[in-house]
């Protein structure tokens, strides 16, 4: 399901792309090589809803509502987020072996001379 919504998301990418390309912006745009011409407002101004707005602002929502779609649908995958929380092997346990002892003197040694002072 995942792959049909990506291939929808790059499908309405091409349309809204090209609904961009061909809309006539404040310089004329690529819409004014098939003989759309420029507008008199240099500056911009209230302009008349077109189809192609209509169009980009149609393909925008659906761009971004099928992205958050297979955003959500990707993040409740069964795999693991992180290798941390992946399988990992216990650990193997560290053989037990007795630690040598230092052996302790049985008696205290006697006190030396006392230092002249």
């Amino acid at each position: 399901m995942i792959t049909a919504l990506v291939v929808l998301l790059l499908l309405d990418a091409v349309v809204l792309g090209t609904a961009i390309l061909l809309q006539a912006g404040q310089g004329g745009g690529l819409a004014s090589l098939g003989g759309g011409g420029g507008t008199d407002n240099v500056m911009g101004g209230r302009q008349a809803v077109t189809l192609l707005t209509k169009v980009t602002w149609w393909c925008g929502a659906t761009f971004l509502g099928l992205s958050l779609i297979i955003a959500l649908l990707s993040s409740g995958s069964a795999g693991p987020r992180s290798v941390l929380e992946g399988a990992v092997p216990a650990p193997t346990p560290i053989p037990t072996a007795p630690l040598p002892l230092e052996e302790t003197p049985t008696t205290t040694p006697a006190p030396g001379p006392a230092p002249d002072r």
